[in-house]
């Protein structure tokens, strides 16, 4: 049975629903929120697809396996607004933070395309299919994966083909064998394209040995063989295509090879400046333990329920305010081996923190239709605590971005936080200045400490090695 809740009460009007404007795709169902919850609208198609889902238990069997988020059904009647007359309305569990694949890192994608068809199989077996192939319909509740487009899923036809087969590889595979296969990050050309990487610029880059595996073959030299003889010959016969059957086990097969297939993708060995920082950096033990300190009680202070650690490396000091009253973390960083390295220790240690791809310098903006259909990372935000340790300066000397602007950007992420001011006189910072010179006469801990404070309430402030470095404590004024 699927839980029964009440959205109002009966004599309560609502006077405009917040639409989501991202939600256009699928015409049989538009996101709405209303009082810090997240609802859906269905019309007839969505409210058929919703019926065959709890009619056969699949709705129920899929949320207690966790492959899909927590949805339930709204008493209409209970509504009293005009648009919802006749309307199916679904409840979805409201996510701590929405994030996008070219934020993750390679095993957070690897295991977002194994989730999904894992649940496609599920599906499968029980007369079910997926109807779109998109790693947006792929969320993380920390470190666990889950689907969350219900509308996404019908009722099986027999005979039929995987239609999001495309949209799969483009979404989940390519990108993976690309990172695979020629170390390349799929991250800036995914946000680049939003659709994913083409399996036509995949097998540009790829080189032969590459293409002599078995399954490459299959997946990328004879798919964009296809797609350049279907885009060549534009004279297909449809009707000739629908009267093939495609049996049920051949479709679980193909399922299942891609899965083997992306279960056998790894990274190649490669380091990078910052994948080990959390073990290998400039502090002295003294000096990292009270900092640890510092964010320990800063935690235990405030016990927040979602928290930002900006220049989060792998995770160290998020797991201390996990530890320390924090229901949830999500990180942010450069370092793709360091974001990886933290969201494996996020899965071992069954954390809840979501490391993720994030240039300070170049943050996502709004992107897709309209500048509406992805929203950018201010407008995805809403943290009640924030933390950003050893990071002022990579904006502020590595980017040449104005310490005043750095300090308002900051504290704009979360009403509260800790900000540790890095000197000249550091090892970290003569190192960056060696290479270009000192040309930051304002940079100093006298101007940081004034535009905090012009800009918030400094709550305290800590010296924490001889160098100087300080860890300010913000509150929003």
């Amino acid at each position: 049975m699927v839980y029964i809740r009440k959205l109002l009460n009966k004599n309560r009007k609502v006077s405009t629903f917040n639409f989501e404007p991202g939600s256009f795709r699928d015409p049989a169902g538009k996101i709405f929120y209303h009082n810090n919850k997240v609802f859906r609208i269905l019309n007839y198609e969505g409210e058929k697809r919703l019926k065959f889902l709890e009619e056969s238990k699949i709705l129920e069997e899929s949320i207690k396996k966790d492959f899909l988020i927590k949805s339930s059904r709204i008493n209409e009647q209970d509504l009293n607004f005009k648009e919802a007359e006749n309307k199916t309305i679904i409840e979805h569990k409201k996510l701590d933070y929405i994030s996008y694949p070219f934020e993750w890192s390679f095993d957070q994608l690897k295991d977002a395309a194994i989730h999904h068809l894992d649940f496609h199989i599920f599906l499968l077996n029980n007369n079910a299919n997926m109807i779109d192939g998109s790693a947006y319909n792929v969320q993380f509740v920390g470190f666990k994966p889950t689907f969350i487009d219900i509308l996404s899923i019908k009722k099986y036809e027999d005979g039929e083909y995987w239609t999001a087969h495309k949209q799969f590889c483009e979404n989940f595979l390519n990108p993976l064998i690309l990172k695979s296969k020629k170390d390349i990050d799929f991250n800036n050309w995914f946000k680049g394209n939003l659709e994913g990487i083409t399996t036509k610029d995949l097998n540009s880059v790829l080189s032969f040995k590459d293409k002599i595996s078995y399954d490459i073959f299959t997946q990328v030299v004879l798919l964009n063989f296809f797609e350049r003889k279907t885009i060549e010959n534009n004279k297909i016969n449809l009707k000739k295509i629908k009267k093939k059957k495609f049996p049920k086990r051949s479709f679980l097969s193909m399922l299942l090879n891609m899965r083997n297939f992306i279960l056998s993708l790894n990274l190649k060995k490669s380091k990078t400046v910052w994948d080990d920082y959390s073990s290998n950096n400039t502090y002295e033990l003294e000096e990292e333990n009270l900092k640890k300190r510092i964010v320990m009680e800063f935690a235990r202070k405030y016990k927040f329920n979602s928290l930002a650690d900006l220049g989060c490396n792998d995770g160290v000091y998020s797991k201390i305010c996990l530890d320390n009253g924090c229901s949830s973390v999500v990180g942010f960083d450069y370092d793709l081996n360091a974001i990886n390295n933290g969201y494996k220790i996020a899965k071992k240690e069954k954390l809840n923190f979501l490391p993720l791809y994030f240039d300070a310098s170049n943050p996502s903006s709004n992107l897709g239709w309209s500048q509406k259909e992805r929203k950018g990372f201010f407008e995805r935000s809403n943290f009640s605590g924030m933390i950003a340790l050893a990071f002022e300066h990579h904006l502020a000397i590595a980017k040449n971005i104005p310490l005043n602007q750095v300090i308002k950007w900051l504290i704009k992420i979360a009403p509260k936080g800790l900000i540790e001011f890095v000197p000249k006189n550091d090892v970290t910072i003569k190192k960056m200045l060696s290479l270009k010179g000192d040309i930051f006469k304002d940079y100093n801990e006298e101007n940081f400490r004034n535009l905090l404070q012009n800009n918030s309430k400094i709550i305290s402030e800590t010296k924490i090695n001889e160098s100087g470095r300080k860890i300010f404590e913000f509150s929003s004024k």
